[in-house]
């Protein structure tokens, strides 16, 4: 038995264990991924993927539309020192990489974590639950991400409803998720560009204030007044993590890579890519602006680029800021929809979910349910505790990824695979634990009332298929 032992080994999409070939005729949904699909075999999605575009995929879902707002709110939290929780941050979502690398090459098929829970812990009810929390962590985002759209962004160009404004916009959203996962991605390249641009005009403006001298580079070194260093990192690292959450949504799409072997390149890259923006951006933000006119705005880069004195026009801004928004929410339901197909296809959900359409093999029932749950939650207009509970509820699929990933180690398959050393998956669990300690009663609250809910919407499901079952088997007698 041979494992990945050092760094170049660790980087290589190659990295595997001897096996023996798993061959059910009719796998359950702990024996999804056989190692047909493995090799690019059989599968009822399109595998139109490539790594470039896996790249973009998951670096345009990273950099999302958070980065956008979160500057001033982590200036209130740490004060100058704003890349320092980026970049702790960055270190304890590539441990969770790790294992997500591993897991989708050596499973890979639609359904991500419910299907690692699943074949690790052969609970049923623990999978779905698992892709329960993912999935209402992907559609309550969604919904947020879409009243972010209809808000103050939208209002630069028009003067529309911000509810009517966001049911419209997810339905738009959702059209191009049922057009194809090709063309999905075509608009992700496209929105990732615009959005990354964003990011680097702020770069370049903070490096403009620093070259002429107006800047206070002595900021990026200052901590808030009032509380510990350590505290006050920690504190922010909690907000500077949900800005890197979104990676995990490219598992989703295992089924429809090309070349699954080259995912941990991609993966690795785009959060690496990512990271660096994030820590330049918050350079820029700190030596340009001081901690409170970052809290005091609303549109913390905005006002940086305003400050510089580069001259860009705030429409500009606007515009690129609701193209991020945009391309946040299209990944997100891109999960959320592939999620649900895979737990229905394993038997976790009706088969109805499912289906998909004969031309697009898109999951079409799939992405229509997700969508008309998130123009429901729009309805409620004030998701800020529920996008805190989104956290909450990705630290636990997190953590049942992590340990998935050592449960699986017996389990061998007979095609190559990443692995990573065992260190990472457990510095995973600990940096998730460590993040849940931070959250709030009311949060805890909430996140046990989606549990609950979850547990209840698996035990109907069960009982109805128990009654149909039945019910079969009389007809048949």
């Amino acid at each position: 038995m041979s494992g990945c032992t050092t760094p170049h080994q660790l980087a290589s999409s190659h990295c595997s264990r001897p096996g023996i070939p798993v061959a059910e005729a009719q796998p359950t949904f702990a024996e999804a991924a056989d190692t047909t699909d493995a090799v690019g075999g059989d599968t009822r999605l399109r595998r139109s993927i490539t790594g470039p575009l896996l790249f973009l995929f998951v670096l345009g879902d990273v950099l999302g539309a958070g980065i956008y707002a979160l500057m001033g709110v982590l200036s209130e939290e740490v004060g100058g020192a704003l890349w320092l929780p980026l970049l702790l941050a960055l270190v304890m979502a590539l441990f969770t990489a790790g294992s997500y690398a591993e897991l989708v090459t050596k499973y890979p098929r639609a359904g991500g974590s419910a299907v690692y829970a699943e074949r690790a812990f052969k609970r049923p009810v623990v999978s779905f639950l698992v892709g329960f929390c993912m999935l209402s962590a992907g559609v309550v985002s969604a919904a947020g991400l879409a009243l972010a759209f209809a808000g103050d962004y939208l209002g630069t160009f028009i003067d529309a409803p911000p509810i009517p404004a966001a049911i419209v916009f997810l339905a738009l959203v959702a059209a191009l998720n049922a057009r194809g996962i090709r063309e999905s991605m075509a608009g992700n390249v496209v929105m990732t560009v615009i959005e990354l641009t964003g990011l680097l005009i702020v770069i370049v403006a903070g490096a403009v204030v620093l070259g002429s001298g107006n800047g206070e580079p002595a900021r990026v070194l200052e901590f808030r007044d009032g509380v510990s260093p350590w505290g006050a990192v920690l504190g922010a690292t909690i907000i500077a993590f949900y800005s890197f959450v979104g990676f995990e949504t490219s598992a989703n799409v295992a089924e429809e890579l090309r070349t699954p072997r080259n995912y941990p390149r991609a993966l690795f890259g785009a959060l690496a890519v990512a990271g660096a923006v994030y820590v330049l951006v918050a350079l820029a933000s700190s030596i340009t602006l001081s901690p409170s006119e970052l809290g005091e705005s609303s549109g913390p880069l905005l006002a940086v680029v305003s400050a510089s004195g580069l001259g860009v026009p705030e429409w500009l801004f606007s515009a690129i800021a609701l193209i991020a928004v945009a391309n946040g929410a299209l990944l997100t339901m891109i999960m959320a929809s592939r999620m649900t197909y895979g737990m229905a296809e394993q038997g976790l959900l009706p088969r109805v979910f499912g289906r998909v359409l004969p031309k697009r093999r898109t999951p079409w029932v799939a992405i229509l349910t997700t969508t008309l749950i998130a123009m429901g939650l729009t309805l409620l207009g004030d998701l800020s505790v529920l996008a805190e509970t989104v956290v909450f509820l990705l630290l636990f699929v997190f953590a049942s990824t992590n340990i998935a990933v050592l449960v699986l180690r017996r389990d061998e398959v007979d095609h190559p695979h990443f692995r990573a050393w065992t260190v990472l998956p457990i510095l995973g669990i600990a940096s998730c634990v460590l993040l849940l300690t931070q959250q709030s009663p009311q949060v805890w609250l909430f996140g046990a009332i989606v549990l609950v809910a979850g547990a209840a919407v698996f035990l109907i499901a069960r009982r109805v298929s128990a009654s149909r079952t039945a019910a079969k088997s009389g007809a048949i007698h």
